[in-house]
């Protein structure tokens, strides 16, 4: 597994945070029986940069926590040759850090959360209706889960 890892904030993300990030990232794969040699690139950005982005690829005009861009058509991670490019996460840190507060838990288990939540969109999930939305909400569950990331 390839992790392109790029903080362009000034917030120091620690060490310990950036080994969930990439845990959260190899057990998506692992748990969706997707190559282990596949690339991802994780940005950490701030607001501004993420609003951005959401405008100019959503047409909406405001920051959010977390931004996935698949590279690959939906769920042919699964058969994708080695060395392939999966996508690319984008983590708005001052976002992540104030949802993890005001939910009542750990900036770790915010990272991963946004990790895994997005990986599975890159693979080819979604949750634009109820039963996408179980699939997806039951599989994030279990790989947080697996890495010791619970509520």
């Amino acid at each position: 597994m390839s992790i392109y890892f790029e903080n362009e904030t000034d917030m120091i993300l620690p060490e310990e945070q950036r080994g969930w990030i990439e845990k959260a990232v190899t057990e998506s794969l692992r748990y969706e029986g997707c190559p282990e040699d596949l690339e991802v690139s994780v940005l950490i950005t701030d607001e501004a940069a993420v609003r951005e982005l959401n405008r100019k690829h959503r047409g909406i005009d405001k920051a959010t926590d977390v931004l996935s861009f698949p590279l690959l058509p939906p769920f042919t991670a699964v058969t994708a040759a080695p060395g392939q490019c999966l996508g690319d996460i984008v983590i708005c840190l001052p976002v992540a850090l104030r949802q993890a507060e005001a939910y009542g838990h750990s900036p770790l288990r915010e990272l991963g959360f946004l990790c895994v939540h997005s990986m599975l969109h890159l693979i080819g999930y979604d949750h634009m209706n109820p039963a996408e939305e179980a699939l997806m909400f039951a599989k994030q569950e279990a790989v947080l889960q697996s890495i010791g990331l619970i509520r």
